[in-house]
């Protein structure tokens, strides 16, 4: 009679434990919902609805080490620049994942993978590039950001258009 009370009370405290327990991961938040008007703010190149969902102080680490870490301010910056070289940009509709995670300790993450795709205006080329971003939330803003992507292509290219350039110059000069 003990034991089946004690593995009845085990199964209860067993259970309330399971249903008290937040979710750790998911694939549907307001911080998801958040990353996902940022995204659709890039690809429209909305630099300021953009802006309105990062924290004032927030991280920017795009390819680089959090000691290289960019401002927003930064980040727009940059963000602007880059699209004066292209003539379109987007992430690619239905090749977008976002997922949710809270750490072992309380920080919550928004994972995205996507293709991003743009035509560099300069050669009229489209380059699609898989791409990797980690936003961390803290009261619903983005207070650190990490993003990950690779532009050989891109920069090979511009440095091929750059070297024909020169030689052009250096062609007219003689």
């Amino acid at each position: 009679m003990k034991k089946s009370i004690l593995l009845v009370l085990a199964a209860v405290l067993s259970l309330t434990a399971c249903k008290q327990q937040e979710k750790r991961y998911t694939q549907q938040s307001p911080e998801i919902d958040t990353y996902k008007k940022v995204i659709e703010a890039y690809d429209k190149q909305d630099w300021e609805t953009m802006a309105s969902h990062y924290s004032d102080t927030a991280k920017i680490m795009n390819n680089v080490t959090e000691k290289e870490a960019q401002t927003l301010a930064e980040l727009v910056a940059s963000d602007k620049e880059d699209a004066s070289l292209f003539s379109s940009w987007e992430y690619v509709d239905g090749e977008s994942e976002f997922e949710m995670v809270v750490t072992d300790k309380g920080k919550t993450y928004v994972n995205f993978w996507g293709l991003w795709q743009g035509t560099l205006a300069a050669n009229n080329k489209t380059y699609t590039i898989p791409t990797h971003l980690t936003a961390q939330f803290v009261d619903g803003k983005i207070v650190k950001e990490f993003g990950y992507w690779d532009l050989s292509k891109i920069m090979l290219d511009m440095q091929v258009m750059q070297q024909a350039e020169a030689a052009i110059v250096k062609d007219s000069i003689n």
